[in-house]
């Protein structure tokens, strides 16, 4: 009788799961009624196999002349953008002898990008997207590790990508394809030449669906690749939607890169939301406000440094661009400064969406605007279908308030690395809960506070001290614009800490006032004893702070 029970509990909770996805989905306007044409166009598609850019097929079938991506070289519609990724997919087997392998991307954001991505894993090749700052050791190092067989790069990234291919063995070094062209191309293959030259071919369904490689962000040591797929299905999508306000067939302007994980999941919603997409190689915060205006978008994809330096523009400037249209801004993949967040939201509106995501987990939790009002340094709460448990070093959950292990269960983890190992798991009421790699902790209302990397913690005179805690308190201080707190060696405590702080435009900083503002506010152990004025923070692509490299800074006033 209990298992009976046991057994019907499910099937409700499992019909109750389906009606929530499908009301979601409709009131986002994803699923909408289809005449037979389209419904056959869609079932076609889905036999085609799905991957995780299938959606631009999907967006082809249901408005095909609808634009699909807008950058500097004008706009390309949702059907030209379909045939255009399937000749590419014909022309990048014909490079390789027909033989899938991986295909590396050093792209930045335009068309280009998504044709080599959408182009390279029709044809069951493997899409390994790439770090637009590499170095170009750095660049050898994880195309040698990734055994890339084709590279397909804007030319601006030439003298890297010659760098670091100069010392492979002739049969090692990937065939190089030009996304964004500059000037001669020396004979290299372009992307828009084998559009061209493939026009109206379709490959064959591959032996094998393509994955896309995400690196992880490195900012403590070599970047990992992480293999995704369509990861999480039709769940996944309406988890996003259930807390972030897309609406199918309206504009967003993607500003994070789409190389990280975050900007490629916003790319992949957008296509697959039939939502024009408004893209620019480079970040540049008034321009961003000015495409948002130009093409009345109703989303913003931004990583939260942009949101910063959106702030940090004149006033007069900022008034120029209300962006009325703006529904919502979608931030992840860095910490946000509490308040920026506020300020931002008293300019443009209650928009912002500030999202805890993994590269191996996908989107974790979601705060709203009204939770980032309450608490504007909140990752928000778990989305629908993730169960998020805090544990402490013995594998039991820890009380609310408390720090503790973020460990994550959903349908959106990824396939493992690409050198085969995978993330620990801890094992929960008989689930096996992905271990993050971050700490966190809960307040009363089931928001979800993320305050550093486990290995992030410092170990000061035996107290334990998390940075983002020290971070934050320097922030709030009027003078200081950022700051970044690390442990550095010390014979008396094992580790010290140590504060690295940027001024605001026109203030001048003194370690003495800053150290007092600490320590007014939290335990004696928890005050650095070294304070650093820097110009600014070394940060990556994505705007994460690259603490390593934080003795190097250059100085400031």
């Amino acid at each position: 009788m209990g298992a009976l029970t046991g057994r019907a509990r499910a099937l409700v909770a499992a019909v109750l799961r389906t009606v929530w996805m499908v009301r979601t989905l409709l009131r986002s306007g994803m699923v909408a009624p289809m005449g037979p044409r389209k419904i056959a166009g869609t079932i076609a598609v889905v036999r085609r196999g799905v991957t995780a850019t299938t959606g631009i097929s999907l967006a082809a079938v249901r408005a095909p002349h609808r634009p699909a991506v807008v950058d500097e070289r004008g706009s390309i519609t949702w059907r030209e953008l379909d045939d255009t990724s399937d000749a590419v997919a014909v022309g990048l087997l014909r490079l390789t002898q027909d033989r899938p392998g991986t295909v590396a991307v050093l792209v930045r954001n335009h068309r280009g990008f998504v044709q080599a991505l959408a182009g390279a894993t029709r044809g069951g090749s493997d899409v390994l997207l790439l770090n637009t700052s590499f170095s170009a050791p750095q660049l050898r190092d994880v195309l040698a590790r990734e055994q890339a067989g084709v590279v397909v790069y804007d030319q601006e990234f030439q003298g890297v990508v010659d760098d670091a291919t100069a010392d492979l063995a002739e049969d090692a070094r990937p065939v190089e394809v030009l996304a964004w062209v500059d000037g001669d191309t020396g004979g290299r293959p372009t992307l828009d030449a084998l559009a061209g030259a493939h026009r109206g071919a379709r490959p064959g369904r591959p032996e094998r669906q393509g994955s896309v490689i995400l690196l992880t962000s490195g900012t403590t040591g070599t970047p990992k690749g992480a293999r995704r797929g369509a990861d999480g299905g039709v769940g996944a999508v309406a988890a996003m939607l259930d807390r972030i306000p897309w609406r199918a067939e309206e504009t967003v302007v993607v500003a994070a890169p789409m190389f990280h994980a975050w900007g490629f999941g916003q790319m992949a919603i957008a296509a697959t939301m039939t939502c024009t997409i408004v893209v620019r190689r480079r970040f540049d915060p008034e321009a961003t406000l000015q495409m948002v205006e130009d093409h009345g978008a109703t989303g913003l994809a931004v990583v939260p440094v942009m949101m910063e330096r959106v702030l940090d523009l004149p006033e007069d400037v900022l008034d120029r661009h209300p962006c009325r249209t703006l529904r919502f801004v979608t931030a992840s993949g860095s910490k946000m400064r509490a308040d920026a967040v506020l300020a931002f939201m008293d300019r443009f509106g209650e928009v912002i969406c500030n999202s805890y995501n993994a590269t191996e987990a996908g989107l974790i939790a979601t705060a709203t605007p009204a939770d980032l009002r309450a608490a504007p340094d909140t990752a928000g709460r778990p989305v629908e279908g993730t169960v998020v448990r805090l544990l402490d070093d013995g594998g039991r959950e820890v009380p609310t308030g408390e720090v503790g292990r973020i460990c994550v269960l959903s349908g959106s983890l990824f396939a493992g690395y690409t050198s085969g190992s995978s993330k620990d798991f801890a094992s929960v009421d008989g689930a096996a809960y992905m271990v993050s790699g971050d700490m966190g902790r809960f307040d009363e209302a089931g928001r979800l506070y993320v305050v550093g990397r486990d290995d992030d913690m410092i170990v000061s005179g035996g107290e334990n001290v998390y940075p983002l805690e020290v971070e934050q308190t320097l922030d709030a201080h009027p003078d200081v614009l950022e700051a970044a707190v690390v442990g550095v060696e010390d014979e008396k405590f094992g580790q010290r800490l140590a504060a690295y702080v940027v001024a605001r435009p026109g203030a001048s900083l003194d370690p003495d006032v800053l150290r007092a503002h600490v320590k007014d506010q939290l335990a004696g152990y928890k005050v650095p004893r070294d304070v650093v004025v820097l110009a600014e923070l070394p940060r990556n692509a994505t705007g994460k702070v690259l603490k390593r490299a934080l003795a190097d800074a250059p100085a400031g006033g």
